[in-house]
Order: C-alpha cells, then structure tokens, then sequence
C-alpha cells in the first residue's frame, strides 16, 4: 500500500514520460516552463523575463498621459482658428476709417480752395494729384490701425474683397486722368475723378456696411452731374463731393461703426 501511494502521489508525467523520470525529456523549453507558476499564470519572473524595460514603459505611459492635453489643447486651437477664419471671410468691411475719412474730406475742401487759385491748369492738376497721393496713403494707414484695433487681420476676407473691387476703378481713373491731360480735356477730370472713386467704392460696398454703398452711389451721381455743369463750377464740384460727402459719411462711419 505504501508503494501504490507513492505511487499516486508522485507527479503525473509530462508529454509521456515515465514514472521513474526515463526517457526523452519534456519539449517545452526551460524558460518558458519558468514562466508558468503552479497556479497556471504567468510567474513574476517570468513576467520580468518577458519585459525587462518595465519601468521605461511606466515612463512611457506617463509621457503619453502627458501630452494627451497637449495634443487636446492645440486641436482646440487649430478649431478656434478656423472658425475664425471662417467668420472673417463672411464677414463685413468694417474697417472703413470713419475719422480719417472726415479728416480727408475737410483737405479736400482746403485743396479745393488752393486749386482754383493756381495761374495754369498744369499747377492746378499738381495741388490735386498731391491732395490723391496723401489722401490715399493716410486711408490705407487708417484701415490698418482700425484693423488692428478690432482684431481682424488686414488680409482677412473682407478687406481682400473690398480692396480686390475698389482698387481697379483707382487704377481706370489714373489712366484716364493720364489721357485727358495729354489730350487737353481737363475740364472733364472732375466729373472722372468722381465717377471713377464712386465706382470703386460702390463695387467694394458690397462687403462692406450700407453707409459706404449709399456714398459710392452719391459719388457717383455727382460725377455724373459734373459732366454738365460749366467748367468754372469744377472746384466746387469736387470740394462737395470729396470735400463734404466724405466727412459727412465719414462721421456716420465713425459713430455707428467705430472710428
């Protein structure tokens, strides 16, 4: 009886391997056999075994803890960013100088008066090209600073679309001021000079606010009526139209859209 329980005790064969331990030896490999606990999961050895870098991969998991937020914050960024953009570029002109624009009215009023005291047509012509070119670059420089101080970028959509519409009746307009001058047809510069800057500002009032579409339309009107009225009313025609029609609106401007 003792031999049969020995017998029985004994641990049962591997793969066929006899009692007595004869034989050809078990095909599982040593260390996967170290592997495996008595319970039938894997032992702590064997688990160090397997993944040696285990405190490199912890690291590794706390790095992509990490930068999970990071990663979060700036795709949160980059939404922000577009529909921003988007908002621009359906937006309206609204960086129209309300206060510069009142400012350039009132020179043009003072040019008006020093224009029609110049002695030949050639002088008279300089006092108005010079009152244009400063005119221009203080409007630009105001639809900048105003730009900046709403927080629209100056290439944003609005102004792309404003100054993509309003800059080629500027460019008509200098090549007519060009030929009509060659030509000895300065009496019909005022009436072109307004016609031409009413277009340009009516075709980019369609993204802006309605007080810069109903100006481009008044400009426009007056340039019309220059055409037919005596050449002496020419000064006057263009103080009323540059001089008082752009301070005026540009007063509006500044009140309801800001200066």
């Amino acid at each position: 009886m003792r031999g049969m329980a020995d017998e029985t005790l004994a641990s049962p064969p591997m793969n066929g391997e006899p009692r007595n331990g004869t034989g050809n030896q078990s095909p599982w490999p040593t260390r996967q056999m170290a592997e495996w606990g008595s319970n039938g999961h894997h032992s702590r050895a064997g688990r160090r075994q397997r993944s040696p870098s285990t405190g490199r991969g912890r690291r590794a998991s706390g790095a992509v803890a990490t930068t999970l937020p990071a990663l979060a914050h700036a795709d949160a960024l980059d939404e922000l960013r577009f529909i921003r953009n988007t908002m621009e570029a359906a937006g309206s002109f609204t960086s129209v100088p309300g206060w510069a624009t009142a400012w350039i009215g009132a020179s043009a009023v003072v040019t008006a008066m020093l224009a029609s005291a110049q002695p030949t047509t050639d002088r008279w012509l300089a006092a108005w090209l010079v009152e244009a070119t400063l005119s221009g670059v203080v409007g630009v420089l105001a639809v900048a600073q105003k730009a900046r101080r709403t927080g629209l970028a100056v290439t944003a959509g609005p102004n792309r679309r404003f100054a993509s519409s309003f800059t080629p009746a500027m460019v008509s307009g200098a090549i007519l001021t060009a030929v009509l001058w060659w030509h000895g047809l300065t009496a019909f510069l005022p009436g072109t000079w307004l016609l031409a800057f009413g277009t340009g500002v009516t075709a980019g009032a369609a993204s802006s606010v309605r007080p810069v579409r109903v100006l481009g339309i008044a400009l426009m009107a007056l340039g019309a009526l220059a055409f037919v009225v005596p050449q002496s009313w020419g000064d006057a025609v263009l103080a009323l139209g540059f001089g008082g029609l752009l301070a005026g609106f540009g007063v509006v401007i500044a009140r309801r859209h800001g200066g």
